[in-house]
């Protein structure tokens, strides 16, 4: 059990909205009172300051870990998604267990220090070199959640299936290339067998992935749906990324990708659809309709040009919306939350579709809620103990005004003004050093190196 403890935050986003001198409290990792307008003469001793705007836990709801070895790498010259995904795959084919958790942990030391205290790892690089499986099936996976523990954040292991390597022009699935023979099981009762032999942990719950429509046939979608339903886990799915995968799945299956989803009774509230960005009106009423999660990931989805997602008419139709870095192409929850404003502004040309409250909630409680952690992302007594703090004083930053404090962080602050990071009532960032991981910038350089050598 963790410690009790406390912290007095000068100023805090509660349920409620922004509030001053806010003494928070927690024992076995829990918050166990927050209460506003507490002096700082009536603070008990021992209670740490927190100095600036504290927040619940930021919830990275889509990662995929390796990515971060192509930041830089894939920004020169020009190119397309595929052009790019060839350079992923070629990481892809380096990593070896012991590789992989030593770069996941920087990586996720790295989220720590943005705020991020869940992550939800979008995991399919499971087998070894040819798709030959590891003693262990399940040993790739395993290595990312330990290395989610050895940087203090918690994590939903979202195991994914990926059979195939596409869709061909007349509609049949195309076998797996030899460079993502790592990542398929054959089939998805397989798929499910080996993903069953994973097991929760204190800081790591599973839960289930579907690659893509393309990746997955309609006739293996029942077998992944059917396991998450039955654990009552997260269910995960790349929809509509790419123009291509629609044409592609219109082609061979006469249904759009959410079209194919809903025929397979695989949307939902238990469900998040990753970028969601290339979506009809109907399909837009499916998601809405079914309360089906939706995930935008902007700076991904600007890097690799695939377009600007409707965001506040999914919103309107009933899902609720969460962020994700994706492709590591930078970690900053707040880029991600703003970014979906800033879409909604360039495609229509006006200002005010989503308020700073919203994009907060989507990269804290809506956050963590599609990731399987209900309990997470709010101040408030009950909830898992987690607090960000940013500073007011940065160049960034200063100026900002109490009545709009929460506006000044989400449309202007970075990943680089957290401060101080709680996870489950252990401090792991502390004056915007790692606690756990002693030179983030270093560990992320070396395994880096080890990787692309």
């Amino acid at each position: 059990m963790t410690p009790d403890a406390a912290w007095h935050a000068e100023l805090a986003w509660l349920p409620d909205g922004v509030r001053a001198d806010v003494l928070v409290e927690a024992a076995g990792g829990r918050l166990t009172a927050v209460t506003a307008g507490v002096p700082a003469s009536a603070v008990p001793a021992g209670a740490a300051r927190l100095a600036g705007l504290t927040l619940p836990g930021l919830a990275n709801a889509h990662s995929h870990a390796f990515h971060r070895a192509l930041r830089g790498a894939t920004q020169s010259g020009r190119g397309t998604f595929w052009t790019w995904r060839d350079r992923m795959y070629e990481v892809a084919a380096r990593l070896t267990p012991g590789s992989y958790r030593a770069l996941a942990t920087a990586v996720y030391a790295e989220m720590a220090l943005a705020g991020i205290t869940c992550v939800g790892e979008f995991h399919y690089l499971h087998h070894g070199p040819g798709g030959v499986p590891y003693g262990d099936p399940n040993e790739m996976g395993r290595a990312l959640a330990e290395a989610a523990a050895e940087a203090g954040l918690r994590m939903t292991l979202l195991d994914t299936c990926y059979l195939s390597g596409g869709l061909s022009p007349a509609g049949e699935p195309v076998p797996l290339s030899r460079a993502q023979l790592r990542f398929g099981d054959g089939d998805a009762a397989s798929w499910a067998d080996r993903a069953s032999a994973l097991r929760p942990g204190p800081g790591t719950r599973i839960g289930a992935a579907i690659h893509s429509v393309r990746a997955v046939p309609p006739g293996q979608l029942g077998p992944v749906v059917e396991w998450a339903r039955e654990r009552g886990a997260p269910l995960h799915v790349h929809l509509s990324e790419q123009r291509a995968e629609n044409e592609a799945s219109l082609a061979a299956y006469g249904r759009t990708p959410a079209g194919v989803l809903h025929q397979a009774d695989a949307l939902g509230p238990f469900t998040t659809a990753v970028h969601a960005t290339h979506l009809s009106a109907a399909d837009i009423a499916l998601l809405g309709r079914s309360a089906t999660f939706a995930c935008f990931c902007p700076t991904t989805e600007a890097d690799l040009a695939d377009g600007i997602g409707p965001a506040r008419a999914l919103a309107g139709a009933g899902s609720h919306l969460t962020v994700g870095s994706d492709s590591q192409a930078v970690i900053d929850l707040f880029e991600e939350a703003r970014r979906i404003e800033q879409g909604e502004r360039l495609v229509t040309q006006e200002r005010g579709h989503f308020t700073a409250a919203e994009l907060a909630r989507a990269a804290t409680a809506d956050g963590h809620a599609s990731l399987g952690w209900p309990d997470a992302g709010r101040l408030a007594p009950g909830a898992l103990a987690d607090l960000v703090t940013v500073a007011l004083d940065t160049p960034r930053t200063a100026g900002a005004a109490a009545a709009t404090a929460l506006e000044s962080v989400i449309f202007g602050a970075t990943a680089a003004d957290v401060r101080q990071v709680v996870a489950g009532g252990r401090q792991i960032v502390r004056d915007g050093r790692h606690l756990l991981v002693d030179d983030v910038p270093g560990a992320l350089a070396s395994a880096i190196r080890a990787v692309l050598a």
